[in-house]
């Protein structure tokens, strides 16, 4: 019986596109001439819009949309080539798929990630995805939960959010839904003690996590 609902972040989460999240920023700041940052500097900003990271990373205001359109036109053609899904995320999905309605929350792009998601045979198991243009306010934001739940029909009010940093756990305590940090990620313990104590390895030990019953 599926009373349950799990929503997943991607990156860090279920997919590694690390190697296309950092050559597209490489070809974004190489394509306006300007110094491209370290590949530290840039995964310490995964988790973030796309606008967000670029400001972060010393992108001028005016600009920042300029270096968003040439990311994402060298994203779209490697994506799913440089894209891989992470150990044990296939099975994390099909045990979830078992007891509970799946969805997926993401800051990428919605167009994108369902592209990724049927590339790798997996968009079959989420009945809804809410990317980064499907809402005004992203993570740490709980409007993406809010959004994704609204699309779902089940009434259960066992709901849990899954994911890397701490903005998908602020997300969640946001949108009063439960919350499991995983370290496959861009975060490591340190980071996500400040905002959750259900820390676990990965996603599939989130999933036995929470269907096990684990109330928070």
């Amino acid at each position: 019986m599926k009373d349950k609902i799990i929503l997943f972040d991607l990156d860090g989460t279920l997919i590694d596109s690390t190697e296309a999240i950092l050559e597209s920023f490489q070809v974004a700041f190489r394509t306006f001439g300007t110094t491209v940052p370290s590949d530290e500097a840039i995964k310490a900003e995964v988790g973030h819009p796309l606008d967000v990271m670029f400001s972060t990373l010393g992108v001028e205001e005016d600009k920042v949309w300029d270096y968003v359109d040439a990311y994402k036109m060298h994203y779209r053609d490697i994506s799913c080539m440089k894209t891989h899904l992470l150990e044990h995320a296939k099975e994390a999905i099909e045990l979830a798929s078992k007891y509970a309605t799946l969805g997926v929350v993401t800051t990428k792009t919605a167009k994108f990630s369902v592209e990724l998601l049927e590339y790798m045979d997996i968009m079959k198991y989420f009945d809804v995805l809410i990317g980064r243009e499907d809402v005004e306010y992203p993570k740490p934001n709980p409007e993406p939960i809010e959004k994704a739940l609204e699309k779902l029909p089940s009434v259960t009010t066992d709901i849990w959010m899954v994911g890397d940093t701490c903005m998908d756990m602020q997300s969640a305590s946001g949108a009063n839904v439960g919350g499991v940090a995983v370290l496959c990620g861009y975060a490591n313990e340190e980071e996500l003690l400040k905002c959750t104590k259900n820390i676990v390895k990965n996603a599939l030990e989130a999933v036995e996590f929470i269907v096990k019953d684990v109330k928070i």
